[in-house]
């Protein structure tokens, strides 16, 4: 039975539990609440938070995540208490000293983190904002200040936007939540940056990535379950092409929840992947679903659900529940819904899901299959001052009083100024500049003509907000524009109407051989054999001479 309190004016949760206990804080503000241009605030806060808890024997760590920030601990109710009253303590005055040292330290864990196959499914739904930002690095540590530290302590990190949950028989004593004033923030509103569903994209590895947003609800779970079996026997017991096939759920925001699938394939079986999935998908839709397979389901979670209420796992959940605006729920509350789900719900659930979809695929296309491809370019560019580029002669960089963009024959891409999240700078004049809808703007003044005066131009159009100061590169990482290697023709030449005036005249003067020689044979001026041997002798000089003479010009 979960209990609900309140201490210090934060709500808390206690339930027992067996086993050792332990006790965690958690607050509504993640990945998904920050600005590109100061990516990462949160997850320094964490880290500086957990510094002034100094070494101890016991268990203890801090999360952040899309949506929640919390610390939690195992150990006995004294170090529980002594923990998280350190916690707040340290958040009502972070270590500013240790401000850069975090930030190396944060840099350092990036490092060593592996990407997941489904990292850019955020970026490609959302775009570089809210629900997109977890497929984007930290690029906002350079930036961040101590002024926007205790800013953003001010606002998220306060009492009234936090939930303890503690897995024991009754609340550490002496345990005191010191933490600010504040109202409870609700999960961001989730944009999105597809003009339509169902959407695919061709990822950058042998893997396919399926997602879908559906109704927060059990049997949204149940079919995540069920399409997690299918997956496994269709794609890897009877057809041999994926070993890891798997689905899993997680809850977003209040009312949604997210449903994502993997599955790797062999480069030779990536087309096969992809059509045995679209098949599951398709079965699942059109209600081909085995009652078994439901049932399975259904045992699977329950039993799950009731070893981590015995564990006092499930707490955790529902404090984050609290946080978001949901009801706290009972185990059996959450069986009996679980246990209700049918087969119909699950192939309506499966509808819904086929109709929000974003696919990313093993190398292959989707159009085939009912898939849109999502936006890789900007509908329209800027009007503005052109650059030409050094390198490609169909391409120009374009500034002007709205925005920035970058066109050629086959792309366009646009970053408007009033829309921009983010600008790297770099000492050399380099800028990545980074649209709200995810499109991506390099500004590079090596590679364009006359493009210093673009660079300056840029600096006094973005908000400083958005401008995050990069240190400065090797010279051999900054682009430059590819050198012709001597002796080898450039990629077009400048005159191309020399060609055709050489090649005309060449083409003439053997035909108006090969014409001679025509006449002394109709006139029987020569005979046969002769004509025959000047004609083809005639034919291969004229080849030669023009092929050498364009040569000649495209050398020169």
């Amino acid at each position: 039975m979960i209990k609900q309190i309140e201490i210090d004016g934060v709500p808390a949760l206690l339930a027992p539990a067996a086993g050792a206990g332990h006790a965690g804080l958690a607050f509504r503000v993640g990945f998904a609440d920050e600005p590109l241009a100061r990516r990462g605030i949160t997850h320094l806060i964490e880290h500086l938070a957990l510094f002034s808890t100094g070494v101890a024997d016991y268990h203890y760590n801090g999360a952040t995540g899309v949506e929640y920030t919390f610390f939690h601990m195992h150990g006995s109710a004294d170090e529980l208490g002594e923990f998280l009253t350190a916690v707040c303590t340290s958040l009502r005055g972070l270590p500013m000293h240790r401000l850069a040292v975090e930030k190396d330290l944060l840099r350092a864990e990036a490092n060593g983190r592996s990407s997941g196959p489904a990292d850019p499914m955020g970026l490609w739904r959302h775009g570089a904002r809210d629900y997109g930002l977890p497929s984007y690095p930290e690029w906002g540590l350079p930036a961040i200040t101590e002024d926007d530290l205790r800013d953003w302590v001010q606002r998220y990190f306060t009492r009234e936007n936090a939930v303890l949950w503690v897995a024991g028989d009754e609340v550490p004593a002496g345990l005191r939540l010191d933490l600010p004033t504040g109202v409870r923030r609700k999960p961001p509103a989730m944009s999105s940056a597809l003009p339509v569903t169902p959407a695919w994209f061709p990822g950058g590895s042998g893997v396919l990535v399926w997602d879908a947003l559906v109704p927060r609800a059990p049997r949204s779970a149940v079919f995540a379950g069920v399409l997690e079996r299918v997956m496994f026997r269709e794609l890897r017991q009877e057809g041999g092409l994926s070993y890891a096939a798997h689905a899993a759920y997680e809850p977003v925001g209040v009312d949604h929840a997210q449903v994502t699938a993997v599955a790797d394939a062999l480069p030779d079986k990536q087309g096969a992947v992809l059509g045995g999935f679209v098949d599951v998908l398709a079965g699942l839709r059109v209600g081909r679903i085995d009652e078994a397979d439901v049932a399975a389901v259904v045992k699977k979670q329950t039993e799950a659900l009731r070893h981590a209420d015995e564990q006092g796992a499930r707490l955790p959940g529902q404090a984050l529940n609290l946080l978001c605006g949901r009801e706290v729920l009972e185990a059996d509350e959450v069986i009996d819904g679980l246990r209700a789900v049918t087969a119909a719900e699950i192939a309506q659930v499966a509808a819904e899901a086929w109709e929000a979809g974003l696919l990313m695929t093993p190398h292959t296309r989707a159009d085939w299959a009912g898939f849109t491809a999502a936006p890789t370019h900007s509908e329209t560019a800027v009007a503005g001052t052109s650059y030409r580029s050094r390198d490609t002669p169909d391409e120009k960089l374009i500034v002007g009083a709205e925005g920035v963009s970058i066109v050629s024959d086959t792309n366009r891409v646009t970053v408007r100024f009033d829309d921009c999240v983010i600008m790297r700078a770099w000492p050399d004049g380099g800028r990545h500049l980074v649209g709200a809808d995810g499109i991506v703007v390099f500004v590079e003044p090596t590679l364009y003509k006359g493009a210093r005066d673009a660079v300056e131009r840029l600096d006094a159009s973005i908000p400083a907000a958005v401008r995050v100061e990069q240190p400065a590169r090797d010279p051999g990482q900054i682009p430059q524009p590819v050198q012709p290697v001597p002796g080898t023709a450039p990629s077009a030449s400048p005159r191309p109407w020399r060609r055709v005036i050489v090649l005309a005249l060449v083409a003439s003067a053997g035909l108006a051989m090969t014409s001679r020689i025509g006449y002394e044979l109709a006139h029987d001026l020569v005979d046969v054999q002769t004509g025959l041997v000047g004609l083809a002798a005639t034919l291969a000089v004229t080849v030669l001479c023009g092929a050498g003479a364009v040569r000649a010009l495209r050398t020169r």
